[in-house]
């Protein structure tokens, strides 16, 4: 990975933002009835649906999605500090619990839902804003009937990991 990915990363960025509605918001259950996981998660991106507020909050961006996988990116800014002048862990974790639950979420039939039962991140390298963008890949280990788990990696353009993490979620009938 180098600059040629970094620049490829930032315009898959601006290409997506344009597709997403400007306003976060939740997804009414009329709009997502009848979807799969999968379905759903690609109506957000199409700006069919709001991007959660939480994306907003933490300036990152829902960058694909597949049976079974999710891409997140984001960039750690001055504003995501901790006191010891560092990316807060907090930051990291919800990057990569972003990709977790999405990449879970695309394996969703309909009238099926989750929920994170248990959450791990390993934090490996310190992230500051001189990093100009980090993608969070999600992707599915396990899909049961009652039982998903997923793993998912926190990456700079260049290669550098800088957190990887792993969720068990449960999966019930949806209301």
């Amino acid at each position: 990975m180098s600059d040629d990915t970094l620049q490829r990363w930032l315009a898959e960025e601006a290409e997506v933002r344009q597709r997403l509605q400007t306003e976060a918001g939740l997804a009414t259950r009329s709009q997502i009835e009848g979807l799969t996981g999968l379905q759903q998660m690609q109506a957000m991106l199409s700006g069919q649906l709001p991007p959660p507020p939480i994306s907003q909050t933490l300036d990152f961006t829902l960058m694909s999605v597949s049976d079974g996988e999710a891409v997140f990116q984001g960039r750690p800014l001055f504003r995501h500090y901790n006191p010891l002048g560092t990316v807060h862990g907090g930051w990291f974790a919800t990057l990569l619990d972003s990709a977790l639950g999405c990449a879970v979420h695309t394996t969703m039939p309909v009238g099926r839902a989750y929920t994170t039962l248990e959450f791990k991140v390993n934090l490996v390298r310190a992230l500051t804003e001189k990093v100009p963008a980090v993608r969070a890949v999600g992707r599915v280990l396990h899909r049961g009937r009652q039982v998903s788990t997923a793993e998912a990696n926190l990456v700079g353009h260049d290669g550098t990991l800088y957190a990887h993490a792993s969720t068990t979620c449960i999966v019930f009938d949806a209301r």
